[in-house]
């Protein structure tokens, strides 16, 4: 973070500063909310949850180095006490983002949010000092404190917002106000929290509605494949940029193909030049979310070339998104079990069947959760496209939903042992071991909350050291 007072802290906050020998003491290090993370110069922010109470820590943290605790009450160290912490960390965020010089660049979208957001990153960190969201910590924690390590040297702040309802996203614009907006797509994710398509486009475009007007340097860059993000054109007075594989867009991709490896390759067209990309990324899904960097690149002055070969040299930043391993023995995990929605389980299917071209694929998948009443409908649809891509079995794990993918693949003409139904993750993987031969290709995929990351571990662990169990 920019080096503060607590003094300065506490104003900004509304606190009142507590067993603070000197207030103009400054805070020259991270802000942290985890106490192991604490070190010189931070500031600890006590959250009291429902089973850990951050402010049982503030003696760890300042003997770590904490310059002070902010928290909810008295701590016998130093401390800014306020009413709400979560508040005050937003108030601080607000604070430090306006004080900086940085160009903030905030994102949203029902899917490839923090895939696009590491890729973003990677371009920009070529022109400037970046600094962007860690993972998906994209909520009202989250953001603020990606903003606070913030430093005076950072040019480009890179910021994924997340929403579980209508406002979430014009609170954390508000927080970290953006100059250029970027919405991906609208889709099916949080479907059943959200009660529709129309409601999820009416929050995720809240992003360009808080920007400024073209006059004051706002730019919202927009999917012209997407009719519902298109659409938001009309919300904003900033200017618009469109990404896409339309003729229409102004950042466009041509002709787009896999390698044999299922690596996305096509032409970058930009409004000041053209150049081919080659992705290290898996999937035909990245070409799209790769357009969305480059349009804020070049947005930001990078000139086609540059934003080529940037794309071409990027990886995968963040844990369980299109992760590929190869064992010894020739079997490829894909581990993309961070989370899943029916975009992203069509796009991950479809990178497997690119992938797999002449070789054995299998498809672990589990339960896509919040869709609601769209459940049944959109599981079974899961199932059909795994037999239509000829996904050479379907591992489908857990309970209903499980039972539902299943049942799409059995409808779609999948009988015998091209699709199986187990209870479990250990029932996958004991499954797989059993029957996976070299040269197969693995996808594990589900919403994180099925946890099926212990199966690719467990693949990945089985095929470098010998049988594991999943964990």
């Amino acid at each position: 973070m920019i080096a503060l007072s607590l003094a300065e802290i506490a104003e900004v906050v509304g606190g009142q500063t507590h067993d603070i020998p000197d207030p103009s003491v400054q805070v020259t290090g991270p802000v942290v909310r985890d106490s192991r993370e604490a070190g010189p110069g931070s500031l600890f922010v006590a959250f009291a949850g429902e089973r850990v109470d951050g402010h049982d820590f503030a003696a760890s943290v300042v003997e770590a180095g904490a310059v002070a605790v902010l928290g909810t009450r008295p701590v016998g160290v130093p401390a800014i006490v306020v009413d709400d912490v979560q508040t005050a960390l937003g108030a601080l965020a607000r604070h430090v983002v306006r004080r900086l010089g940085a160009t903030l660049v905030a994102l949203t979208g029902s899917a490839g949010k923090t895939s696009t957001k590491d890729l973003i990153a990677q371009v920009l960190q070529r022109k400037a000092p970046t600094v962007f969201t860690p993972g998906s910590l994209n909520n009202e924690i989250g953001l603020p404190l990606t903003a606070l390590s913030a430093t005076e040297e950072t040019r480009f702040l890179v910021l994924e917002m997340g929403a579980r309802g209508i406002g979430h996203i014009g609170y954390l614009a508000g927080l970290t106000p953006p100059k250029v907006g970027l919405v991906l797509n609208v889709g099916s994710a949080h479907i059943g929290e959200f009660g529709g398509r129309e409601q999820i486009a009416q929050a995720k475009g809240e992003l360009v509605e808080a920007l400024p007007s073209e006059a004051d340097g706002g730019t919202a860059i927009l999917n012209a494949d997407d009719p519902y993000v298109r659409a938001m054109a009309a919300r904003t007075k900033a200017k618009v940029i469109f990404f896409g594989e339309s003729g229409e867009a102004d950042v466009r991709a041509e002709n787009v193909r896999l390698t044999d490896t299922g690596q996305p390759s096509f032409r970058l067209h930009t409004p000041s030049g053209a150049s081919d990309v080659t992705m290290r990324l898996y999937g035909e899904h990245h070409v799209s979310n790769a357009l969305a960097a480059a349009a804020v690149a070049h947005e930001l002055g990078m000139s086609a070339d540059e934003i080529a070969v940037a794309l071409s040299e990027a990886g995968s930043l963040s844990r369980w998104r299109m992760e590929v391993t190869e064992r010894p023995d020739g079997v490829t995990v894909v581990n993309d079990a961070y989370n899943a929605n029916p975009e992203s389980m069509r796009a991950a299917l479809r990178a497997l069947a690119a992938m797999g071209k002449g070789r054995r694929t299998w498809a672990v998948l589990g339960k896509m959760a919040e869709l609601g009443d769209e459940a049944l409908a959109e599981h079974d649809a899961v199932g059909r496209l795994a037999v239509r891509l000829n996904v050479s079995k379907l591992v489908a794990v857990g309970g209903r939903e499980a039972a539902w993918l299943q049942l799409g693949a059995y409808n779609e003409g999948s009988w015998g042992e091209e699709s199986v139904h187990v209870s479990d993750a250990q029932a996958a993987v004991d499954l797989l071991r059993s029957e996976l031969r070299p040269g197969d290709v693995v996808l594990v995929k589900a919403s994180r909350s099925v946890g099926l990351e212990s199966v690719a571990q467990a693949l990945v662990e089985t095929g470098a050291e010998g049988e594991v169990s999943a964990r």
